[in-house]
C-alpha cells in the first residue's frame, strides 16, 4: 500500500469514529436530558422524592416543595414498567434488560448488526424505567445506544461485519465515556466487556478511545466539564491500611457473587412465566415499588447516594439497607424485562462496602480507606 493510500486509509477511518463519537455523544445527551426531565416530572412533581444527584450534576429544573407520597412510589414503578414493556416487545424486543448481552450478543454471533430502531426504542424505554423508580444505571443503556449507533453507520456505509463490528464496539465505548465522565475508562471497557475472560479485544480499543473522546468532549461541552463524583483526597500513610482493603476485596467478592446470582436467577424466573413478556416489567416493577416503599433510597440512580457515602455522610445501617436493597430493585426491575442498566449497581454495592469497612475507626480515617 503507498503512503498516499495508507494515509487516506487512516483518514477515513478516522473520520468513522469520529462520526460515531458525535452521533453517540448526542444519543448520551438526549438520554441524560430524557433522565433529568423525567426525574423532575415522574419522582420529584409527582411522587414528591427528590433523590440526591453526585456532586458532577446538576438539576436541570429548580426541584419543586411537593411533599414525598409513598403511595404513589408503591405504583409508579409498575406503571413504568407498563409503558417501557409494551414499548420494547412491540417495537424492539432486544432492547429488553440492561442491553449490555444484547450487544455481546451482536458483536459475537450477528456480525455486529443491531437493527436502526433498537437505540431510539432503548433510549426511550429505559429513561421511562429509571425515571419511574425502576432500579439501574445509565451506563448498561447507553453501551447498547452507542453499540445501534454504531451498528447502523457501519449498515449505512455498506462495510464488511468485522468492520461493523469494530465500530459496534466503538459506539459502546463513546457511550459509556460520555456519559460516565471517563473516556478512556470508555474505551476500555468496549474492549473488555466482549469477552467472559479477562480478555482485551486489542483491535478495538485505539478505535474506541477516539470515539470516546469526541463523545466525552460534546457532552461536557452541553453539561459541563470535570467528573461526576467528587471525592477527599486519599492519603496513604500506613502499611496497616492495606489490611482493611483484604477485607474489602473478600466483601465485594461475597457481594458480587450474590448480586449476579440473584440478577440472572430473577431474569431466569421472569423468562419461565407462562404470561406476556408486555406484562413481567409490570410484575417487576410493582415488586420495586414495594420494596421503595420502605426504602425509596433503593429507586432510581442512585448515583447521589454514591457521592454520599464517598464522604461517610450516610450510617452503616442506612448502607447496608441500601446495598442489599439495591440488589432486589435492580433485579426486578431489569430482570423482569424492564429496560435499564445493571453495570452500576454493582459499583454502588462497591461504594457502601468499602465505606462499611472503614465505619468502626474514625471517619478521617474512613475517607482515607474509602
Amino acid at each position: 500500500m503507498k503512503n498516499s493510500d495508507r494515509f487516506a486509509y487512516v483518514g477515513r477511518w478516522a473520520i468513522y469514529f469520529i462520526a460515531i463519537g458525535l452521533i453517540a455523544g448526542l444519543g448520551s445527551i438526549i438520554f441524560h436530558l430524557l433522565c433529568q426531565l423525567g426525574v423532575y416530572f415522574f419522582m420529584d412533581m409527582f411522587a414528591g422524592y427528590r433523590p440526591p444527584t453526585p456532586a458532577g450534576e446538576h438539576h436541570l429544573i429548580i426541584p419543586t416543595a411537593t411533599p414525598l407520597n409513598k403511595w404513589l412510589l408503591l405504583i409508579l414503578p409498575a406503571l413504568g414498567g407498563m409503558v417501557s414493556g409494551w414499548l420494547v416487545y412491540t417495537f424492539a424486543p432486544e432492547a429488553e434488560g440492561h442491553g449490555t448481552d444484547a450487544a455481546i450478543d451482536a458483536y459475537h454471533r450477528k456480525g455486529g448488526y443491531i437493527r436502526g430502531r433498537v437505540p431510539i426504542i432503548k433510549t426511550i424505554a429505559s429513561a421511562i424505567t429509571l425515571t419511574t423508580g425502576g432500579s439501574g444505571g445509565r451506563e448498561g443503556p447507553i453501551a447498547q445506544i452507542g453499540a445501534g449507533f454504531g451498528s447502523f453507520l457501519a449498515t449505512r456505509l455498506k462495510l464488511s461485519n468485522r468492520d461493523r463490528r469494530i465500530m459496534m464496539a466503538a459506539g459502546i465505548g463513546a457511550g459509556v465515556g460520555s456519559i460516565f465522565r471517563a473516556p478512556l475508562a470508555g474505551a476500555l471497557f468496549a474492549a473488555e466487556v466482549l469477552y467472559r475472560d479477562p480478555e482485551f479485544e486489542s483491535e478495538v480499543i485505539l478505535p474506541a478511545g477516539l470515539s470516546s473522546v469526541v463523545a466525552y468532549c460534546l457532552f461536557c461541552l452541553t453539561f459541563g466539564w470535570g467528573s461526576l463524583f467528587e471525592s477527599p483526597d486519599f492519603v496513604f500513610r500506613n502499611p496497616l491500611e492495606l489490611g482493611p482493603y483484604m477485607i474489602l476485596a473478600l466483601i465485594l467478592v461475597a457481594m458480587g457473587i450474590l448480586y449476579i446470582k440473584t440478577f440472572y436467577g430473577m431474569t431466569a424466573l421472569f423468562r419461565k412465566m407462562k404470561i406476556p413478556n408486555h406484562v413481567k416489567p409490570v410484575i417487576g416493577g410493582l415488586c420495586t415499588g414495594i420494596i421503595g416503599f420502605f426504602l425509596p433510597c433503593t429507586l432510581a440512580f442512585g448515583y447521589g447516594y454514591a457521592q454520599r457515602a464517598l464522604y461517610c455522610d450516610l450510617s452503616i445501617p442506612f448502607l447496608l439497607s441500601l446495598a442489599f436493597g439495591k440488589i432486589f430493585t435492580t433485579s426486578f426491575s431489569i430482570g423482569s424485562g424492564g429496560s435499564g442498566g445493571g453495570f452500576w449497581a454493582i459499583r454502588r454495592h462497591w461504594r457502601r462496602n468499602r465505606r462499611c469497612c472503614g465505619a468502626d475507626v474514625s471517619c478521617d480515617h474512613a475517607r482515607r480507606n474509602i
